[in-house]
C-alpha cells in the first residue's frame, strides 16, 4: 500500500470534501436507510454552505487522507463551542469519521484516529468523545477496540428517522 498522507482541510479542500463526504456516508449508510432520508441528510449536511461554515469554525478542524494524492477518507473534531452537544468544554468531539470502502481494514481509520488523539494531547483535552449510532457494528467494535467506552446516548435524526446513537469516550489525560 502507498504511504498515506493526512493534511489539514481548508476552504480551498471544499468541493473535495463535499465529495468525500457523501461518498463515504452514501457507502456507509444506504442500505440501512432510505433513499429519501439519505438524499435529505446530505443536502442538509454536505452542501457547500454547510461546510464552508464548517470549515471555516476556529473551533473545528477537517483532517483528510491522501493516497497517492486521492482523498480515501477524513476526520472532523471539535473542541469548545463547536462541540455538538456540552458534554465537557475541555474535551475534544470527533464528530465525523470515514473511510472509503476500498481502504477499510487497512488501518486508515486507526490513523485518523491518531490524529485527533495527538490534537487532543497537545491541547490538553481531558478526553474525545464521539457519537455512534447503535446499529453501526463494525464502527462499535473499532471504537471499543481502541478503548472507547459508551457513556450515555442521544438521538440522531437522518431525515425522518430517529436514530439512537451511543455516546462514547476515552480518558485522554
Amino acid at each position: 500500500m502507498n504511504p498515506i498522507e493526512i493534511r489539514l482541510a481548508t476552504i480551498i479542500d471544499l468541493e473535495t470534501l463535499r465529495k468525500l463526504s457523501i461518498q463515504t456516508f452514501t457507502e456507509t449508510f444506504e442500505s440501512v436507510n432510505t433513499a429519501e432520508n439519505l438524499a435529505n441528510y446530505i443536502e442538509k449536511s454536505f452542501n457547500t454552505k454547510q461546510l464552508s461554515t464548517e470549515i471555516l469554525n476556529v473551533n473545528s478542524a477537517f483532517y483528510i487522507a491522501y493516497s497517492n494524492e486521492e482523498p480515501i477518507g477524513y476526520i472532523k473534531i471539535n473542541s469548545n463551542e463547536a462541540q455538538t452537544e456540552p458534554i465537557d468544554i475541555n474535551a475534544l468531539e470527533i464528530h465525523r469519521i470515514y473511510v472509503i470502502n476500498p481502504f477499510y481494514g487497512k488501518s486508515i481509520g486507526q490513523l485518523l484516529l491518531q490524529k485527533a488523539i495527538d490534537i487532543a494531547l497537545n491541547n490538553n483535552s481531558s478526553m474525545i468523545w464521539l457519537g455512534v449510532w447503535e446499529e453501526n457494528k463494525r464502527a462499535l467494535q473499532f471504537y471499543n477496540k481502541h478503548g472507547f467506552v459508551i457513556f450515555d446516548k442521544h438521538i440522531f435524526r437522518l431525515g425522518n428517522d430517529e436514530q439512537t446513537d451511543l455516546l462514547m469516550k476515552i480518558k485522554i489525560q
